[in-house]
């Protein structure tokens, strides 16, 4: 058996788990974690619960599971916590968000009834479709950053709880770009004393939990730790960060489908993308100025997928468009429309359709199952700063700002796999292939 080339802790004790925001997301991963502990279902789409890991070469038949490979928390260990601007329960957060059926919700009502949101950090500039009663009041960004650090003290203490981390399930803010006050600790911490109007409220969660040594994801598309005050922050506090935007539909699809394009040296002429949901995410994303932070995330995709400067005459002048529609009566069932024309030998035109009825929230549900798993591990193996090997789960990774982030889902699986394997000690897997036939 290899040996880990750090020193990884155990995950002894129980892992809190907080969650900014918690609507259809956090309470369909909520409800969907106690339904498995309960064994009424089974972990469909989380890596760490159902995959596999190679190890060694193909002859050798070693493919543990993921969880029995990496020392990762139990689901049993698992405690739910978060912030809301509703005051609903889980219970009833859920039912309202209409992702799960009362009959899945209904039998382990009893233990999402007692997880009630914490008052939130809240600003409707920064989201301007909602507003609610329960948010947190205080004179400036640092003293709400002071608020959630307390909050976050007094529920691992009340639960007994080892170990925490953070992952953003809120909304989707405004488009934001790097401002002089995000470019240092120092800067940033004087914009919460002033309450910088370029601070957002993500950004309030993201810094109380990384100057507290939480681990910290961003599953939206929100700048938040993505900029080098948070970044500096989170190597200094020795804290494992990772985002940006949970990859769940339609660019899911995009992140499959394009490298096999490329792989084939099929061109591209435009590809034309349009969404309708009726969720709380759709009535936020029907504001201008948070689609716009959205659509940044979305269309970032291709270029770099495709690498239009090294394929000129393949992807150099293809026409990108994303649209998202609010259409209420379709609920967190969103579908995504895809028009995709393509053109290979000679030139010949050709064409893709894509019709994808998804759900939002049970795609990105084990995404967050994933993310604080592997965030727990990262932080007990002492990793600290952005964690490039987690970018499989999102839409815009985040990673060295010297460097563009890698969306080729295969690549960044294989990233991924290859991370665990060379922290576990374990050769990595290059699919060469050669010694089979020396």
């Amino acid at each position: 058996m290899a040996k880990p080339i750090v020193d990884i802790k155990e995950p002894k004790g129980k892992l809190g788990v907080l969650l900014p925001g918690m609507g259809a997301v956090a309470t369909t991963f909520v409800a969907g974690v106690e339904s498995i502990r309960r064994d009424l279902a089974k972990p469909f789409g989380s890596l760490t619960q159902m995959g596999t890991i190679r190890l060694g070469k193909r002859t050798d038949n070693r493919s543990p599971l993921i969880k029995d490979f990496v020392p990762l928390a139990d689901l049993a260990d698992l405690e739910f916590g978060g912030w809301d601007i509703y005051e609903d329960n889980c219970y009833d957060a859920a039912v309202n968000a209409g992702v799960l059926r009362k009959e899945n919700l209904d039998p382990i009502k009893d233990f999402l009834g007692t997880i009630r949101p914490m008052s939130a950090v809240f600003d409707t500039r920064y989201v301007k479709k909602l507003d609610g009663p329960n948010k947190k009041k205080g004179s400036n960004w640092y003293e709400l950053a002071e608020q959630v650090k307390s909050d976050m003290e007094s529920f691992k203490r009340d639960n007994d709880i080892d170990r925490l981390v953070m992952i953003w399930c809120g909304s989707t803010e405004v488009y934001t770009t790097p401002k002089p006050v995000h470019e240092t600790i120092k800067a940033f911490e004087e914009g919460l004393k002033k309450n910088d109007p370029s601070i957002a409220p993500s950004m309030v969660y993201a810094y109380a939990a990384i100057s507290s040594g939480i681990p910290y994801a961003n599953g939206a598309p929100n700048l938040t730790a993505d900029i080098p005050a948070l970044v500096e922050l989170a190597r200094e506090m020795h804290v494992p960060i990772c985002g940006k935007d949970f990859k769940t539909g339609q660019t899911l699809m995009k992140t499959i489908i394009s490298p096999g394009l490329k792989a084939r040296l099929l061109g591209l002429n435009g590809w034309f993308s349009t969404n309708i949901l009726g969720n709380r995410d759709g009535e936020v994303l029907d504001d201008p100025e948070s689609f716009k932070t959205k659509e940044m995330s979305k269309l970032s995709v291709l270029d770099t997928i495709l690498q239009p400067q090294l394929y000129p005459d393949l992807y150099g002048d293809f026409y990108h468009k994303v649209r998202i529609n609010y259409y209420p009566p379709r609920g967190d069932n969103k579908e995504g429309w895809d028009n995709i024309d393509i053109f290979g030998w000679l030139g010949y035109p050709m064409q893709i359709k894509i019709d994808f009825l998804c759900r939002d929230s049970i795609l990105a549900a084990p995404i967050v199952l994933d993310l604080a798993l592997f965030l727990d591990f990262a932080k007990r193996a002492d990793l600290s700063g952005i964690q490039e090997w987690l970018s499989f789960y999102f839409k815009s990774p985040q990673c060295a700002p010297e460097l563009y982030p890698e969306h080729d889902l295969f690549i960044q699986l294989m990233k991924l796999k290859n991370y665990l394997r060379h922290i576990m000690g374990e050769e990595l897997i290059t699919h060469l292939g050669y010694e089979y036939y020396e």
